[in-house]
């Protein structure tokens, strides 16, 4: 009685569109008071769930890269990929994807890349001749990368659930993310060839190397980051805070595009966003909590493997999961509900972890441009005013190749644990 009740409330919230972290935050109160459980229950667990010091380093990683935002950090990192491969057929859009790969490295979210990138790239493609409904969906698209090449805000949810090195994760997911980048821009300049779109006149490698100079001290915070968790110099929390007095110094006094005036809000805004997010972990681990004791993980293994003990079979069901749920629920939530039930049943079979978490986040990062709930493919259809419906159709053979990527990730555990293997003995 008690989980019809809880996944009826669930359900319903989703459908009349209540945010995720309210929707989990009724539905586990509702269940507890249906099952006669003491209230009380739900602020322990959601303590519980948000009482981790890893988790202390997604503030720092929100504020670092919103510091690296307003501090001149979007147009240059544009101009150093635009200086790469932008004189090929379709430029812009591969600059689009080479932006979002650099980007995504120091934010660490795909909607902070969809937004910052989409706001200038848009527009811009726009005005080279570019369709709206290919500038939007490839910038859609392209944004997922940013959770998968470290830093990873996903990432580091993934280490707190499983006790797994959040270096490790990070290395992790820097091949699968570089993988898929370079395959979408495959994609776009197939795209670009058949459709004739237009190429930039190529600057030389005098503009190449200006623009390097221009982005270097942006792209080296990356850089920072993995070399303070690798050589155990500091944690992933302390890593953050390095990072955002880096990102302080170098928008401020560097670039000098970063006004004191400013830092208040750009504070407030990154506390908004972290609180947002530590809520949503809060009330995911209370309903993960009452999963749980329902013994449904348990339910769930059984289940799969009473029909196969294949590991390739396993992999596609799970893979299967989570592209169905990633449609319908945010990454973050998705992960906190399902990792742990579905890292049991992925142990079970014998599959790696680290290679289990990373097929898993990359997975879902592919969730958030696939209809009906894809913040990305919202934001961007909204910069660009384009009907959502056009850009759903234009981000197709996107997600195509992203599913593809994703199935070599899936079974060739190499491509996630080779480098956190060499790197992390």
């Amino acid at each position: 009685m008690g989980v019809t009740v809880l996944f009826t409330v669930f359900v319903g919230g989703l459908i009349i569109g209540l945010p995720v972290a309210i929707t989990l935050g009724v539905s586990s109160l509702v269940y507890l008071l249906v099952a006669g459980i003491p209230v009380v229950v739900m602020p322990q667990k959601m303590y519980a769930g948000m009482d981790s010091f890893v988790l202390l380093s997604i503030p720092g990683f929100i504020l670092a890269g919103k510091l690296m935002n307003q501090g001149g950090i979007t147009h240059r990192i544009i101009r150093f990929a635009s200086a790469l491969v932008g004189w090929i057929r379709g430029g812009l859009g591969l600059t689009n994807i080479a932006a979002s790969m650099l980007f995504g490295g120091i934010t660490g979210t795909a909607v902070a890349d969809a937004a910052s990138i989409g706001g200038v790239m848009i527009p811009g493609m726009k005005k080279a001749g570019y369709p709206l409904d290919f500038s939007a969906a490839v910038t859609a698209a392209s944004s997922t990368v940013g959770p998968i090449i470290p830093p990873s805000v996903p990432m580091i949810i993934v280490g707190a659930l499983s006790g797994i090195s959040v270096g490790q994760m990070f290395l992790a997911g820097a091949i699968p993310g570089i993988l898929m980048g370079v395959a979408m821009m495959i994609t776009a300049y197939i795209i670009s060839v058949r459709r004739k779109f237009p190429r930039e006149p190529w600057g030389g490698t005098s503009e190449v190397v200006r623009a390097f100079g221009g982005a270097f001290w942006a792209l080296a915070m990356t850089f920072l980051i993995i070399y303070g968790l690798l050589s155990g110099l500091a944690t992933p929390t302390e890593t953050a805070v390095v990072a955002s007095i880096y990102a302080f110094i170098v928008g401020a006094f560097v670039y000098r595009e970063l006004p004191l005036r400013k830092l208040p809000a750009i504070i407030v805004e990154s506390a908004v966003a972290a609180a947002g997010i530590l809520a949503l972990v809060g009330f995911a681990n209370v309903f993960g909590w009452i999963l749980v004791s329902e013994r449904i993980p348990q339910a769930i293994a059984e289940g799969v493997l009473s029909l196969t003990q294949n590991k390739f079979l396993v992999i596609l069901i799970i893979n299967l999961v989570l592209l169905f749920v990633g449609m319908f629920m945010e990454t973050i939530a998705a992960l906190i509900i399902l990792f742990v039930p579905l890292q049991q049943l992925a142990q079970a079979v014998g599959i790696d972890p680290v290679h289990f978490a990373t097929f898993a986040v990359l997975n879902l990062m592919i969730g958030l441009t696939t209809p009906p709930v894809g913040v990305c493919l919202f934001v961007c259809s909204g910069i660009a005013r384009e009907p959502l419906t056009r850009v759903i159709a234009a981000i197709f053979p996107f997600l195509v190749t992203n599913i593809l990527v994703l199935l070599l990730v899936s079974y060739i555990p190499a491509i996630s644990t080779w480098l956190p293997t060499v790197l992390m003995r």
